[in-house]
């Protein structure tokens, strides 16, 4: 993939964007864990109370536990406190909230800072609770043994119908010191600060209903305000999952766009040296699979990359807050996994590579069949392509299945452990509950960041699994744009002159194919003045279409030089050599569409009139013009709606649309019949009286009459000149004309 990141600068705002939104929603996230621990732990178990500060109590209870705080203390909560009796002003607003106000004063508490709260909190939380055990020791005396085992407060000592806390105020300091201490010890003994905190809040909640407050909608009003605000923060995850799903699809579209229009202009650069390197099926492949495997992980790494760790490692930072004891677990679960995901990918990153080339050969195997299919059925070769089909298709399909039977076993493993991590924090956590050293809601809490932590971890691993796939086919791409192209512009191009000449110049040519040993041709020298027709012929093999396709420079020279108006091709911008040549290939190339769009080929601002008359003078007009649909009439793919010297002609009428002062016919009449073969000369010498015309043939009478001959032969030019001196002159001419035409014809 590091090969082609280029591609995914275009979406870098887009990328930023995602991940800014991935970040809030792994927070969105995170946080709901504590939000629900918060429903459980105080609205259930606390009923709503949030805080061991009690928004209002009544006098007796701020009197009794003024015994166990200091004089300061105490007038630092007082401070903040307004006392309401019968006598207040705002009394009766005050009695329908606190109905004990009825019978006793009620301290309200003040508007007060977070720091101040906080300071409150730590004064009043110990005597809070402190008052609110002896209440209920007051009401339950066999618990006193439970608190004080040592024997340090016994209520029959004292005296008949006296208040507890009356005896407690006559009490020496050092004695209270120690009935506070007693009973601090055995609240720490209970679980810590934590235990301590909960159960002052339970003291408060037993302060409110001796209020007369109503409890359920304390509870009820936190329950909702925190399921809100649950809710809130759900509605934030989901809406950024949904744009971040919309990013993610957007930037992998974009970048598959981006990379397959690239491929296609890349290739559409290559030469013949660069397609000797990649076959078409190979190619076809590339454009189409390997473009699909990195799109479709681009998807899951924008939304998975960046996502998975940030929940990772705040889903480990939040669990080990709720309960550093349990962190072994989570190791253990992530270990296991890490262990796993290793193990398939050494298995599965070898399968991925293979399965690519397969499919390679199955689409060349499917090409070579489609395109051939009427040599397969000549020959009787149905049954044996069909199991060179099947062989290859069961090589894929094996290799398939094998990556599919790994991956069956990937989620039942994974699920396993996410479930056997969880049956290890509810057996640890039930423990610390029972001592008092976790509450229920951290406890679930902590088994849902645990399972956010390995559900990240599965995340991962799963997109490292598919990774390896995107990467063999990020790299397949990747070879393609990175071959230099060998045909290049100049970098100081030359142009035509203004009196431009037609003529073309082969000195000392000698050409090779890409990683040949020998050369293709061999010092080809010759000239072909403005309007001169040339006629190449010669062995199979021989190099004739090689000599042409260097003009156009389709293929550039290994030694020496092609000119055209005097001018070395090698040295002029390609758009501008070109423009001048109009080529007829060998094989007759029609695109899908119409007889017109085709014709628009070679020159889309062409009027009808040329269209037409290209027809005629490429004989072409006894089946378009007579068509119903005429110029709109339709071209199947490939052109198979045609003959093959039909396409022929309507590959000639195309190049002669162009008005070309060059024109190279590569045996574009070898499927014409003779008579055919002869308006067609006769109409062409007429039109392009002007140009000068390179012909390719083995039909010697098709070249009879060219002003100049090239007779090739194993990539050497063995004759040259006009019909009568090489009859005389070259014996492979000769030989090939006699295999032809009768005696009488070659006077």
């Amino acid at each position: 993939m590091r090969r082609i990141l280029k591609y995914y600068k275009p979406f870098t705002l887009l990328l930023i964007a995602a991940v800014v939104l991935l970040f809030i929603q792994a927070n969105a996230d995170l946080a709901l864990p504590d939000y629900m621990a918060d429903i459980v732990n105080i609205g259930v178990q606390q009923s709503g109370v949030e805080s061991p500060l009690p928004e209002a109590a009544r006098q007796s209870t701020f009197e009794h536990a003024g015994i166990f705080m200091s004089a300061e203390e105490e007038a630092d909560v007082l401070a903040n406190y307004m006392l309401v009796d019968a006598d207040s002003p705002d009394y009766e607003d005050y009695l329908e909230e606190y109905p004990a106000l009825a019978d006793e004063a009620v301290y309200i508490l003040q508007e007060v800072d977070e720091e101040t709260r906080a300071n409150l909190e730590n004064i009043l939380s110990h005597p809070l609770l402190i008052t609110y055990g002896i209440e209920q020791l007051a009401e339950n005396p066999d618990q006193a043994e439970m608190l004080f085992p040592d024997g340090g407060f016994d209520l029959s000592m004292l005296p008949a119908g006296m208040d507890i806390f009356n005896a407690l105020g006559m009490m020496p300091e050092s004695q209270k010191t120690q009935i506070s201490t007693a009973l601090d010890e055995r609240f720490e003994a209970m679980g810590g600060e934590n235990a301590i905190r909960m159960a002052a809040a339970r003291a408060v909640l037993g302060e409110y209903e001796a209020l007369g407050m109503d409890t359920a909608a304390i509870q009820r009003g936190y329950i909702l305000r925190v399921g809100g605000a649950m809710l809130l923060i759900a509605l934030v995850s989901a809406a950024a999952t949904i744009t971040v799903g919309l990013l993610g699809a957007r930037i992998a579209a974009g970048v598959a766009r981006d990379l397959r229009r690239s491929l296609y202009e890349h290739v559409m650069r290559f030469s013949g040296a660069e397609f000797s390197r990649f076959s078409t099926a190979s190619l076809i492949t590339r454009s189409t699979n390997d473009i699909t495997q990195i799109q479709r992980v681009t998807t899951m790494l924008v939304r998975l990359l960046f996502f998975a760790p940030i929940i990772g490692v705040g889903a480990i930072l939040r669990a080990l807050d709720k309960s550093q004891s349990m962190w072994w677990i989570i190791a253990l679960a992530v270990a296991v996994l890490l262990g796993m995901i290793a193990t398939i990918f050494s298995v599965a990153v070898p399968k991925f590579k293979l399965v690519q080339k397969l499919i390679d050969r199955l689409n060349l195997i499917a090409r070579e069949n489609l395109i051939g299919m009427m040599v397969v059925r000549a020959f009787g070769r149905e049954k044996q392509e069909e199991e060179r089909f099947d062989a290859a298709n069961q090589d894929l399909t094996d290799t398939n299945l094998f990556i599919s039977r790994v991956f069956v076993i990937v989620m039942p493993f994974m699920m396993l452990i996410l479930n056997g991590a969880s049956m290890l924090i509810i057996w640890v956590g039930a423990h610390e509950v029972a001592q008092a050293q976790m509450q229920v809601g951290d406890m679930m809490a902590f088994m849902q960041y645990a399972m956010q932590v390995v559900f990240a971890f599965m995340m991962l691993s799963m997109l490292f699994i598919m990774f390896p796939r995107a990467d063999v086919a990020a790299n397949r791409i990747a070879d393609v744009l990175e071959t230099d192209i060998t045909i290049l512009d100049p970098e100081e191009p030359k142009h035509f002159p203004e009196s431009f000449q037609p003529s073309v110049e082969f000195r000392d040519v000698s050409s090779r194919y890409p990683k040949a040993e020998s050369d293709v041709l061999c010092n080809i020298s010759f000239r072909a003045e403005a309007g001169q027709t040339v006629g190449i012929m010669g062995t199979t093999g021989s190099g004739k279409s090689t000599v042409v396709d260097l003009i156009p420079r389709f293929f550039d020279v290994a030694q020496g030089q092609v000119l055209v108006s005097g001018i070395d091709v090698r040295h002029l911008p390609l758009s501008e050599l070109r423009d001048v040549i109009g080529y007829v290939p060998q094989t007759s190339n029609l695109f899908t569409g119409t007889v017109e769009s085709n014709l628009f080929f070679a020159d889309d601002e062409a009027d009808e009139e040329t269209l037409r008359q290209a027809l005629v003078n490429a004989q072409a007009e006894d089946f378009v013009l007579s068509d119903p649909d005429e110029l709109q009439a339709v071209v199947s793919q490939g052109g198979i709606n045609f003959s093959g010297g039909q396409k022929q002609r309507l590959t000639i009428a195309r190049a002669l649309v162009k008005k070309a002062p060059i024109y190279i016919f590569d045996d574009s009449f070898s499927m014409l019949d003779y008579k055919t073969d002869a308006r067609l000369r006769h109409a062409l010498r007429k039109e392009l009286s002007g140009s000068t015309i390179f012909i390719v043939s083995q039909r010697v009478a098709t070249i009879k009459n060219a002003d100049q001959i090239l007779v090739l032969d194993e990539g050497r030019l063995i004759g040259k000149g006009k019909h009568k001196d090489l009859m005389d002159t070259c014996d492979v001419y000769r030989e090939i004309a006699l295999s032809q035409l009768k005696q009488e014809a070659l006077a």
